[in-house]
């Protein structure tokens, strides 16, 4: 068994030295489950793994989101290979996975497959750090904030203009409203931002956007943040309930390619 771990930033991201059959024997997992819950993302160079030893690996941390193919759903923005490649230009732009839902997902693994030759870094921004930076005062200020989280409000990032029809289908996931600031059962916070982040509920319009986009961007500075540049056969994952990411533009025909898995998660935002 062989087993590393060096921090890639001060804040954010774990390489972990390992191989194939340390991670599927679970032998790890529990010691892995809680540094990527310190540390917000974890990375594994060099291990092109295969879809069943990334299922059995999953199951290991966490249980399973049956979506794609029995676990393994392509991310791609290329429609021949993803029906849903639209939906997921959603993640050119911050956000946390499922924080429209009541109970986000714990964290996602991807697989690397195809690479693009331009575009498609990864980044992730610790959301734990975004809130020990607020000042005392902000802290008192911003306890009792709700946001409105909108499904509708993350697609209009990439679809300003949609067709009546199309509208009326992000309309079907309601809206959710969730507390700025994240009190975890660890007694850790966190603030839950990102395109989901519509408005805030005790504030004009025009205030609480200008508020969350000041946040965003104070969350996101270069000091908060690890980029991650892919090579064939890294595995990546990541805690989304205490990080945000995006990925840098790609073209469409690249055929970047990536095998997603993800962990329920078991904590609601409160």
């Amino acid at each position: 068994m062989t087993y590393e771990k060096k921090n890639l930033t001060a804040r954010v991201g774990t390489e972990v030295v390992t191989d194939n059959a340390t991670l599927v024997s679970g032998k790890i997992s529990q010691e892995l489950r809680a540094l990527l819950q310190q540390r917000g993302v974890l990375v594994i160079r060099d291990l092109f793994m295969s879809n069943e030893d990334q299922l059995t690996f999953a199951r290991s941390l966490g249980e399973v989101q049956q979506q794609g193919e029995g676990g393994i759903f392509k991310i791609t923005i290329d429609p021949s290979e993803n029906p849903a490649a639209d939906y997921i230009k959603g993640s050119f732009f911050w956000h946390i996975d499922g924080a429209s839902d009541d109970v986000p997902n714990f964290a996602a693994l991807l697989n690397a497959q195809k690479l693009s030759d331009h575009g498609g870094d990864t980044y992730f921004a610790n959301t734990y750090a975004a809130y020990d930076d607020l000042t005392d005062d902000e802290k008192t200020r911003f306890a009792d904030l709700r946001v409105v989280h909108s499904f509708e409000m993350s697609q209009r990032y990439v679809n300003p203009e949609p067709s009546a029809a199309l509208l009326s289908r992000w309309q079907l996931n309601a809206p959710k409203v969730h507390p700025l600031i994240w009190t975890h059962r660890s007694g850790r916070k966190s603030l839950v931002l990102g395109s989901t982040a519509d408005s805030i509920e005790s504030m004009e319009l025009a205030e609480g956007r200008l508020l969350l986009a000041e946040l965003r961007e104070r969350a996101t500075k270069p000091g908060n943040v690890y980029v991650h540049k892919w090579q064939l056969g890294d595995l990546l994952i990541w805690d989304n309930t205490g990080t945000m990411h995006r990925v840098d533009e790609y073209p469409v025909e690249s055929g970047r390619l990536m095998h997603r898995t993800t962990i329920d998660g078991d904590e609601a935002i409160a």
